[in-house]
């Protein structure tokens, strides 16, 4: 088994190019599938990680989050990054603590975010979330634990690309190993954000319609492509369907089209 300093070593060569795709897994089933299916590192997912436990996205606590995280550290060898959201508390000393215990899970790397979950005030004033991200910088220091900083502006109705791009070069001067603006989709503004920064850029796939092709966001600067929240729901989707086909039809025709059983075991051996 690689050693969690491997693990991060590995995660960080791989921002180095070309881009690579993370596959965000929710449990140790999908981790493993995915593993098995040769993605290069895995994520977590908050949306994910609500949904498993019926609940919607940012109704975990930090405890269940770094708990989901352990089940998917343990189950392969990759370096995994956890969605945290943003720390799980308001206070730079307390979200600080959240990402000096994800380093104790065994993790590679994880994210925090900027966006405050005060529908009054939904993205953290700039000097208040620039000090959110230095203290969780300090948190993991001398560990190589990458740290990726999101501005989620694009996403809560702020789309003033100067202002995003003004957070994101704050979060990379203080000390942000990985920088994210999730919601910006346009492949002309990726561009223009890729140009700003030194540090590699995150695209968040996921958003129906809005998404690009590998090749296209290579073109465009971006390092690493997560794919949040969209296979969990495509699984769910699966589900829904072949569940909404016997009640509405009767019928069973799902069964013809889904993988066999021995087919899906092959990669829990």
């Amino acid at each position: 088994m690689a050693t969690q300093q491997e693990k991060i070593a590995i995660f960080r060569a791989l921002h180095a190019g070309p881009a690579f795709i993370i596959a965000n897994a929710w449990d140790a089933g999908s981790a493993k599938i995915l593993a098995g299916m040769g993605f290069p590192a895995l994520a977590t997912s908050s949306g994910a990680s609500a949904g498993i436990r019926g609940r919607r996205d940012g109704q975990i606590s930090r405890d269940e989050a770094l708990a989901d995280a352990r089940i998917i550290v343990d189950a392969t060898t990759l370096p995994v990054s956890a969605d945290l959201e943003k720390g799980f508390a308001d206070a730079p000393a307390d979200a600080a603590e959240t990402y000096r215990r994800a380093v104790e899970t065994g993790l590679a790397g994880a994210s925090i975010e900027d966006a405050s979950g005060n529908p009054a005030q939904p993205i953290y004033e700039f000097a208040h979330a620039v000090a959110r991200v230095a203290a969780a910088v300090q948190a993991t220091a001398g560990t190589g634990f990458v740290l990726t900083a999101r501005a989620e502006g694009h996403l809560r109705g702020q789309t003033d690309l100067a202002e995003t791009i003004r957070r994101l070069q704050a979060y990379e001067a203080a000390g942000a190993d990985v920088l994210m603006a999730p919601g910006v989709t346009e492949l002309a503004q990726i561009r223009t954000i890729c140009a700003a920064l030194k540090k590699p850029f995150n695209f968040m796939a996921g958003i129906p319609n809005r998404s690009h092709t590998v090749p296209a966001l290579a073109a465009a600067g971006v390092r690493r492509i997560s794919l949040a929240t969209s296979l969990y729901r495509a699984a769910m989707s699966g589900l829904i369907l072949a569940a909404r086909e016997v009640q509405q039809t009767g019928n069973l025709t799902y069964i013809d089209t889904a993988l066999p059983s021995a087919e899906v075991n092959a990669y829990f051996s």
